[in-house]
């Protein structure tokens, strides 16, 4: 890992800090807007491109659209889950 990832990896653990502080204050919008900071910092770390990123969606969004669902009750009552998930 060189010196810049370092730092990277670094600046990822505070803003994952503070993510989570924001959720437990219930600034559930920035904490979705530091999401996205997050989000970049990683595909920093691990190489990948906004062109990478944008192909990955396209590709989940047809697929999405190609399977029929119909949301029950239980679902239209709770929240929206993100199409993607970042993982460490």
């Amino acid at each position: 890992m060189s010196y810049s990832d370092e730092q990277l990896q670094s600046v990822l653990e505070t803003l994952e800090e503070c993510r989570r502080a924001l959720h437990e204050c219930n600034s559930r919008e920035s904490a979705e807007m530091l999401s996205i900071v997050i989000l970049d910092v990683r595909m920093k770390l691990k190489g990948i491109d906004s062109a990478d990123l944008k192909a990955l969606c396209d590709e989940m969004l047809r697929n999405a659209m190609s399977e029929p669902t119909t949301p029950s009750k239980q679902t239209q009552d709770q929240p929206r889950r993100p199409l993607l998930r970042v993982v460490k």
